[in-house]
């Protein structure tokens, strides 16, 4: 070989393995063979923390991915204060005697509830006492019980006397006081027809503020803040409010007409009646009677 010709180059060649074609392999550069024991050493130490950040960068991110997809109230120390609603019992509207139309149905013209009144009054929520001196006899309660709802003798008188006009058959009524003091009281009246009810309406709940004034309530007015999601289609109701300044409690009452019943929905509290809890119960009653 004359001096002018290059020198071969160094080849290694990689033994064959299953699946795999044989073939020369790169040589490291000179000096890069083996690497000496300390430049090993922190070889070593890079992948292991390279490792590490990638293994704490993927549980990372899968920890913050579940609590993204989690409830506010499946996280701890996240969940959601509750709002004062209470918790009310399963409702089942009772059955109605074979053959018989709801109250609101289209042939039912008089709007009747067939079924026992006594049993259309919402129970009490989970929690509260209740009212003995509303039961009644049979759970039948007498109107001048009703009528103690009302602060001026005279506006008691007036309204027996509606009452006695209109026909009124009996009255299902139902209190109870809940652990933050609120004290409620659900009255329904029965009549003869719907229209006779739809009469009656218009006399004591017209809008923007009730023809008859309830006892310690004298400034109630028409609650603009009762959200229209909570009234339900087909069934009259008209809400009252008692406005600021009010004395030692607030009290908020609510009356509906459905069919051939007039009923008296009212929450009262020191301090002041929470909303939601009577937002609550006025449209559960609703929902009964409806």
């Amino acid at each position: 070989m004359s001096a002018s010709q290059p020198e071969p180059t160094a080849t290694a060649t990689v033994p064959a393995t299953a699946g795999s074609v044989p073939g020369p392999a790169p040589v490291p550069e000179a000096g890069s063979l083996t690497p000496s024991p300390k430049n090993r050493r922190i070889l070593r130490a890079t992948l292991r923390w390279t490792a590490a950040l990638l293994v704490f960068a993927t549980v990372g991110a899968g920890t913050a991915y579940g609590i993204a997809g989690m409830q506010r109230t499946d996280v701890p120390g996240l969940g959601t204060a509750s709002d004062g609603r209470w918790v009310y019992p399963t409702l089942t509207k009772p059955p109605l005697p074979s053959g018989s139309p709801g109250p609101l149905a289209a042939e039912n013209k008089a709007g009747t509830h067939y079924a026992d009144l006594r049993d259309l009054v919402l129970p009490a929520p989970k929690g509260a006492t209740a009212d003995a001196a509303l039961r009644g006899t049979d759970g039948w309660l007498p109107t001048k019980d009703l009528l103690a709802e009302y602060g001026e003798k005279t506006d008691r008188e007036e309204l027996a006397q509606k009452f006695t006009d209109h026909g009124l058959r009996h009255i299902a009524a139902r209190g109870w006081t809940t652990p933050d003091g609120t004290h409620t009281r659900v009255y329904l009246l029965q009549f003869d027809t719907a229209a006779v009810v739809d009469e009656l309406t218009g006399q004591i709940a017209p809008y923007g503020g009730p023809g008859y004034q309830l006892r310690g309530a004298v400034d109630s007015v028409s609650d603009d803040g009762f959200p229209a999601k909570a009234r339900i289609e087909d069934v009259t109701q008209v809400v009252y409010t008692e406005s600021k300044p009010y004395g030692a409690e607030q009290t908020r009452h609510a009356y509906l007409a459905v069919g051939d019943v007039f009923a008296l929905v009212v929450q009262s509290r020191k301090g002041a009646a929470n909303p939601v809890p009577f937002q609550q119960t006025v449209t559960l009653q609703n929902q009964l009677l409806g």
